[in-house]
């Protein structure tokens, strides 16, 4: 799923966080899974999604995300306001996404030109400010849309997720996103004990 997201890099303006745009995904599976040949895609507020090749970006063959672990993927060449995106990504990719207002998304395979209601093999998408796609709702900021300082990170390091953007992400001032080679999610296969678990174990050894 989509765990992280920045729109604003590509700028001159030094109000900028980062000079390149970013997605981060996040594995929260236990099992290594192979996205070589899915595809990250942009659509402006009312567009479609990859209505130009320069927004496609698609993983090469055998690209494998391990197990509670991330991959980041940075967009355009980088401009004089922002900072460069640390940790190093794993790509580079030639999305122009708006800070304010869009939506992003991650399929198992491309779609060219397509719709929203029409795409095949959507796996996660992200709508923020007034896009016309989001997973229920757009995450807003203030109520408003989103603007060159604030990155979208979902809850849980990547583990919340209820099919809502607007609950399940916030936008948030100086987020770090992760790489492959960032430590995996502690929490990610964490099975938590039901409350009465803990009234069984007392009883047992009372």
């Amino acid at each position: 799923r989509i765990s992280m997201s920045y729109g604003g890099g590509g700028s001159a303006n030094t109000a900028a966080l980062y000079n390149q745009d970013f997605v981060e995904l996040f594995n929260f599976s236990g099992t290594a899974v192979n996205i070589g040949g899915w595809a990250i895609e942009y659509g402006s507020a009312t567009g479609a999604w990859g209505s130009s090749t320069g927004n496609i970006f698609t993983f090469p063959a055998g690209t494998m995300i391990q197990p509670c672990s991330y991959v980041l993927v940075a967009f355009g060449t980088p401009s004089a306001g922002g900072s460069p995106i640390s940790p190093t990504p794993d790509f580079t990719g030639t999305l122009n996404m708006s800070a304010s207002s869009g939506k992003v998304a991650l399929f198992s395979q491309v779609n060219t030109n397509v719709t929203c209601g029409n795409e095949v093999g959507l796996v996660d998408k992200l709508g923020w400010g007034a896009s016309n796609c989001p997973e229920t709702a757009n995450l807003t900021y203030a109520g408003g849309n989103l603007d060159l300082t604030l990155v979208a990170v979902r809850g849980g390091a990547g583990m919340v997720d209820t099919d809502n953007n607007s609950t399940d992400f916030t936008a948030v001032t100086g987020a770090t996103p992760r790489n492959s080679a960032s430590p995996s999610n502690p929490d990610c296969l964490v099975v938590p004990a039901p409350s009465s678990s803990w009234g069984k174990i007392k009883t047992m050894y009372r």
